[in-house]
C-alpha cells in the first residue's frame, strides 16, 4: 500500500461551528437581528437558501417595479427547490427575511430609506432607519447567518478614475472575507470593468464566468473584452467550487459572473453608449464625486435615455441570476448534506456554511467549556412553563438494511439529534406565539439540565432561538436523553430513555424561580414526579397563579392527583385547584378512571358531589348533548362523520364529571376537532358573555346554569385541515404553547365566545404548522397570524 494511503487519518466531519457560533454570540447579545421563520426553519433543516438584496428596491428601481421586482425573484428561487432570504433593514432591525409588508414599505420609500454599506450598518441601526442593503452588507449578513449563496444583478467596483480617487467600492472587500457565492452579472457597465477585475485578483477573489466562455460579462451586454482563467457551465461545478474553498478553510467568497440572456444581447450596444453619455454627464455635474448618490444617478439617467430598454434588460438579468443562484444553492446543500451523511454527523444545532472548518465532537472545548449566560432580558415574566427538556437521539437503518445481520453488531444509517421534552417544546412554542403576537410579554422553562455535553448543546439552542435561559436549573445528574434505534421503514426497533433528572429536582428550586419571577400562570408537565407536582401545586394556590396542567401522556396523566387530593382536604382554593387542563381523549379517559379508582377515590369525595349537584344538568343538557353528537365533525365536509363520539365515548360525561378538579378543560381530540369544557364561577359568570348565551347546537355550543349561579359550557370547534403531514410530534405542545400566550395576553380569552374561538383557532394553526414540518416545534410559529 502506499505510504501516503497508509497513513492518511479518516475524514473528518465536514461540520463548521464558527458561522454558527457567531450568529449564537450575536443573538447572546440581544443584537437586532430578526431571522425570518422560514429561513430559520430552512437554516435549520439543511435546506438551500439564497440571499437577496434591497438597495435595489430602495435605490435602484422605480416603483411599482420596486416590489414587484423583488417578489419575482423570490418566486425564481423557490422554483429551483431553494428559500429566499431577501435582506433589508426595518427600524433599525436586520431583516433576514423579509414579509410582503416589508417589502412593501420599503420599495414605496415612504420612510426615506438609506442605502446601506458595511460602514452605514451599526449607524442605521442605532438611528432605527429603514435601510436597502447593499452587495457588501447583504455579504456580511449572508455570511453572519450562514446563507452560502447570495444572488444580485451587479456589483460595484473600481469607479472610473478610481486610480486617482481611490473610489473603489467596499463590495469587493466584502467578497475578500465573506465566505459567500456571489450569483452577478458582473460589475456595472457604468465602472472600470479592468481596474474591478485586477483588484479582484489583488483580493485573491476567483471570478468565475457562468456558462460557455471564459469572457467576463458586461453587465447589460454578454461581452467586455477580458477573459478569465475559470469558467463553468452547470450549478453542480459551481457549488463543487464553494465546497472545496470551505473545506479548505477559506474565508473569502468567490463571484460567478453570469452574461445577461442572449435575447437582450442585441440592444446591450445601444446601452452601453447610453452609458458613457451618462458617465459624461456625471462628470461634468459632479454626481460622480457624490458617493452613494452616484450610481442611482447614473442607473436612472441611463433609463432616460434608453427610453426604459435598460430597465428591461436589467430586470432581465436579475431573474436569471436569481435562477442561476438558486441551483448553485441546491447543488451547495446536496455536497453538503452528502458530507454529512457520510461522516456520520447528524447534529442539527450547528449549521453547515461555508467558513473555517472545525471538527466537531461532543468533547470539543466549545462544549466542555462551555459558560451558561445569564440572561440579558430583566423584564416581568407572564407564563413558566416546568417540567422536561430533553434531547431526542433517533437511529435509522439505511434503506434494504438487513436487520437480522446487524444483530449485536452496528448498522449504516442516518443519526438525528433533536430538541425534545414536553415542557422545552411547549416554552419554545409559548415563546414564539409571544413573539409574533405579543412582544411585551415574556415566558420562560424550569427544567433541569446536566452540567454535561448534551446540556450545553440544549442551552445553546434555546438561546439561538431567543428564549431565556435563567429558569434552567443545572444540575450534576446526566441530562434527559431518548435514544431511539428504527428500522429502514421507520418502526421503532429499540430505545432507551434517560429521565431520572426530571424526578431529582427538589421542588424547592423551582419555587425560588416562581418567587423571582411572579407569573400569571404556570404551566406543569407530567414528567413531574407526584410530590413536585404537588408542592407546586399548594404553593399556586396559595399565591393565586394559575395553573395549567399537560398530562403528557396516559400513562403520566395521573401524576397531578395527588395534587388535587391535597387540595380539596386542604380547601386552598375556592375554585378548582388546577385551572387548566389540556388532556387528549386517551388522557381524558385515564384521569377519569383513576379519579374514581379505589386508589384516589375523588369521585366520592364529599366536595366533589356538592360541585357536581350544583352544576344541575338536567334534561335540557341532555337534549342538547343529542342535538349537538348529530352535528357534522366539519361545517365544510359532512363526509367525515358526526360528534356522536361525543356520547357514545363518554367524552361529555367524563369531563363533567372532571370539572371540580380542572375548571377549564381542553380537550384535544385529533382531527375530531377540539372540546371546550369548563365552569365559569358565579364572580366571573357575572362579567362574562357566556352568562348572556342559551344553547345553541347548531354552532356547536351548550351552555347551563348552576344552582349557584355557576356557568357550564360545552363548545366544540372543528380541526384545520392539514395539507401534508411530516412529523406528529409536538403538534400537541405547539397547541398548548399557542394556548398559554393567548392566555397570558388575555386572562380571561375563554370567558367570551369570539375570543375562545380566536385562541382555540390559533392554538390549533400552531399545531398544524408543526405537523407539516421536521421540527419539535416549527419555526414557523415565530410569524403566525
Amino acid at each position: 500500500m502506499h505510504l501516503f494511503r497508509a497513513l492518511k487519518p479518516p475524514k473528518p466531519l465536514f461540520r463548521s461551528l464558527s458561522a454558527w457560533s457567531h450568529l449564537r454570540a450575536v443573538r447572546a447579545k440581544d443584537a437586532p437581528l430578526d431571522i425570518h421563520p422560514e429561513v430559520e426553519d430552512a437554516l435549520s433543516n439543511n435546506k438551500p437558501v439564497v440571499a437577496l438584496e434591497t438597495a435595489l428596491v430602495t435605490h435602484g428601481l422605480p416603483h411599482p417595479s420596486s416590489l414587484e421586482v423583488p417578489l419575482s425573484l423570490e418566486a425564481i428561487v423557490r422554483s429551483t427547490g431553494a428559500i429566499p432570504a431577501t435582506i433589508g433593514i426595518i427600524e433599525g432591525r436586520v431583516k433576514v427575511g423579509l414579509e410582503r409588508y416589508e417589502l412593501e414599505r420599503l420599495a414605496e420609500r415612504k420612510n426615506k430609506p438609506s442605502k446601506i454599506s458595511r460602514r452605514d450598518i451599526a449607524a442605521a441601526i442605532a438611528t432605527e432607519v429603514d435601510g436597502g442593503t447593499t452587495c457588501s452588507a447583504t455579504l456580511i449578513i449572508s455570511a453572519l447567518a450562514g446563507i452560502k449563496v447570495f444572488a444580485t444583478g451587479g456589483l460595484g467596483g473600481v469607479h472610473r478614475g478610481g486610480e486617482n480617487s481611490l473610489d473603489i467600492s467596499a463590495d469587493l472587500h466584502e467578497l475578500s472575507r465573506c465566505p459567500v457565492g456571489l450569483v452577478s452579472s458582473g460589475v456595472k457597465s457604468i465602472l472600470d470593468i479592468k481596474r474591478s477585475l485586477e483588484y479582484l485578483e489583488t483580493l485573491g477573489v476567483p471570478v468565475i464566468p457562468y456558462g460557455d466562455s471564459r469572457e467576463f460579462p458586461a453587465f447589460f451586454s454578454r461581452h467586455s473584452g477580458h477573459k478569465l482563467p475559470w469558467n463553468v457551465d452547470d450549478p453542480s461545478t459551481a457549488a463543487k467550487i464553494l465546497y472545496t474553498q470551505w473545506q479548505l478553510g477559506m474565508e473569502n467568497g468567490a463571484l460567478f459572473a453570469v452574461p445577461i440572456p442572449e435575447e437582450y444581447e442585441s440592444i446591450g450596444e445601444q446601452i452601453q453608449q447610453y452609458v458613457n453619455q451618462a458617465v459624461l454627464e456625471s462628470e461634468q455635474n459632479g454626481i460622480n464625486k457624490s458617493g452613494n448618490d452616484a450610481t442611482p444617478w447614473l442607473l436612472n439617467r441611463i433609463a432616460q435615455l434608453s427610453g426604459g430598454d435598460s430597465l428591461t434588460s436589467n430586470i432581465a438579468l436579475l431573474k436569471n441570476t436569481a435562477l442561476v443562484g438558486g441551483k448553485i444553492a441546491v447543488e451547495s446543500q446536496k455536497l453538503v448534506n452528502e458530507a454529512f451523511h457520510d461522516s456520520g454527523d447528524k447534529h442539527p444545532m450547528i449549521k453547515p456554511s461555508f467558513s473555517k472548518t472545525r471538527q466537531y465532537s461532543p468533547s470539543s472545548s466549545s462544549l466542555s467549556n462551555h459558560k451558561e449566560q445569564e440572561s440579558s432580558h430583566k423584564g416581568p415574566v407572564d407564563v413558566v412553563v416546568i417540567g422536561a427538556a430533553a434531547l431526542d437521539i433517533t437511529s435509522q437503518e439505511l434503506p434494504n438494511t438487513n436487520s437480522a445481520l446487524a444483530v449485536h453488531s452496528t448498522a449504516p444509517g442516518h443519526i438525528k439529534i433533536s430538541l425534545g421534552g414536553v415542557a422545552r417544546n411547549i416554552a419554545e412554542a409559548t415563546h414564539r406565539v409571544m413573539a409574533a403576537k405579543f412582544p411585551g410579554l415574556s415566558s420562560i422553562l424550569v427544567s433541569p439540565v446536566g452540567h454535561d455535553a448534551f446540556g450545553n448543546i440544549l442551552v445553546d439552542k434555546l438561546h439561538a432561538f431567543g428564549m431565556r435561559t435563567e429558569g434552567l436549573i443545572r444540575t450534576d445528574t446526566p441530562s434527559a436523553v431518548c435514544n431511539m434505534v428504527l428500522d429502514s421503514n421507520g418502526a421503532l426497533v429499540r430505545g432507551v430513555a434517560d429521565m431520572c433528572i426530571n424526578e431529582e429536582v427538589p421542588s424547592e428550586a423551582i419555587i425560588q424561580r416562581l418567587k423571582k419571577h411572579v407569573p400569571t400562570i404556570v404551566a406543569l408537565d407530567g414528567n413531574l414526579s407526584p410530590p413536585t407536582i404537588n408542592a407546586l401545586v399548594q404553593y399556586c394556590n396559595e399565591h393565586a397563579i394559575k395553573v395549567l396542567f399537560e398530562p403528557t401522556s396516559a400513562i403520566k396523566s395521573t401524576s397531578i392527583l395527588p395534587a388535587i387530593v391535597t387540595a380539596l382536604e386542604q380547601e386552598t382554593s375556592k375554585h378548582a385547584p388546577v385551572t387548566y387542563c389540556t388532556p387528549n381523549l386517551l388522557e381524558l379517559n385515564q384521569l377519569f378512571e383513576t379519579a374514581q379508582s379505589e386508589a384516589f377515590e375523588l369521585t366520592n369525595h364529599p366536595s366533589w358531589w356538592r360541585s357536581v349537584e350544583n352544576l344541575n344538568l338536567g334534561s335540557a343538557f341532555r337534549m342538547d348533548l343529542e342535538q349537538l353528537a348529530r352535528r357534522s365533525l366539519s361545517d365544510h365536509d359532512g363526509t367525515k362523520g358526526n360528534l356522536s363520539f361525543l356520547i357514545e365515548n363518554g367524552v361529555v360525561q367524563k369531563a363533567i364529571h372532571l370539572l371540580p378538579f380542572f375548571q377549564h378543560l381542553i380537550i384535544k381530540c385529533g382531527d375530531q376537532g377540539v372540546l371546550v369544557v369548563m365552569a365559569i364561577s358565579p364572580d366571573d359568570a357575572s362579567r362574562s358573555d357566556w352568562s348572556k348565551k342559551r344553547s345553541n347546537p347548531s354552532q356547536r355550543c351548550i351552555i347551563a346554569h348552576g344552582n349557584s349561579k355557576e356557568t357550564i359550557v360545552l363548545q366544540h370547534i372543528p380541526s384545520l385541515p392539514v395539507d401534508s403531514l411530516v412529523n406528529v410530534t409536538g403538534a400537541g405542545d405547539s397547541f398548548v404553547g399557542a394556548l398559554l400566550a393567548m392566555l397570558a395576553h388575555q386572562p380571561n380569552m375563554l370567558y367570551h365566545p369570539e375570543s375562545l374561538h380566536e385562541a382555540i383557532l390559533t392554538s390549533q394553526k400552531a399545531a398544524v404548522l408543526t405537523l407539516q414540518g421536521h421540527s419539535a416545534v416549527s419555526p414557523l410559529l415565530s410569524s403566525i397570524a
